[in-house]
């Protein structure tokens, strides 16, 4: 059996005051980082061997302290990077909504027919996504992996691992900081813990909604 424990990194600003982040190397805040930390320590529960993160410093930074714990550093994976939001990147919701009236109601609506201006779709990132899960686990197998990404790659990855396509991608909920765990046998993937943020009920944290990229 495998074990994959995916995570999203901890608050930033623009988690805190809701803009799109995308490719924006943002920094975890003061809550971020205590974020962080809480979840460390969650993760500890398991014998993990290796910890894997986007290459983005608010995810290399949650990574770099739960790797700690287990005298590991973190490896950086550039398909775990962030959806590219491309042209909306740094609006906040009411903005994009605003510029781009369409483009907002078929991302609430229908987002797995969405395209971001110079950017991505829900498809193109669960291809590559999807692409570095597979090679971490033929790497690992029979080992216990963490991996450290984003709202939009851990909700396609979770669709993904589950069986499920990009049309259900509101049907899912990552909030920061958030643990998922998995494990492969024979059988496939199956699910044993799904957006756990027990590890944060001292720290108040954002809701994800379909207003928060």
């Amino acid at each position: 059996m495998t074990r994959l424990i995916l995570i999203r990194h901890g608050q930033t600003e623009w988690n805190r005051v809701e803009r799109f982040r995308g490719m924006a190397d943002l920094a975890l805040d003061d809550v971020g980082l205590k974020q962080a930390e809480a979840t460390a320590e969650r993760v500890a529960e398991w014998p993990v061997t290796a910890v894997y993160t986007s290459p983005l410093r608010r995810a290399l930074a949650s990574a770099g302290i739960i790797a700690r714990r287990f005298g590991l550093q973190p490896l950086v994976h550039s398909g775990l990077i962030d959806i590219n939001f491309g042209k909306w990147e740094g609006l906040s919701p009411r903005e994009a909504a605003v510029k781009d009236p369409e483009l907002w109601s078929v991302w609430v609506h229908s987002p797995h027919h969405a395209r971001f201006p110079g950017g991505e779709s829900l498809g193109d990132v669960t291809v590559r996504a999807s692409a570095a899960v597979a090679e971490v686990v033929r790497k690992h197998e029979g080992g216990t992996v963490a991996m450290v990404s984003h709202r939009v790659v851990c909700h396609l990855l979770v669709l993904h691992l589950l069986g499920l396509d990009e049309s259900r991608f509101w049907h899912v909920t990552q909030d920061v900081s958030t643990v998922n765990v998995f494990e492969h046998n024979d059988m496939g993937w199956s699910v044993v813990t799904l957006n756990d943020t027990c590890h944060l009920k001292e720290l108040k944290t954002p809701q994800s909604g379909v207003y928060k990229g």
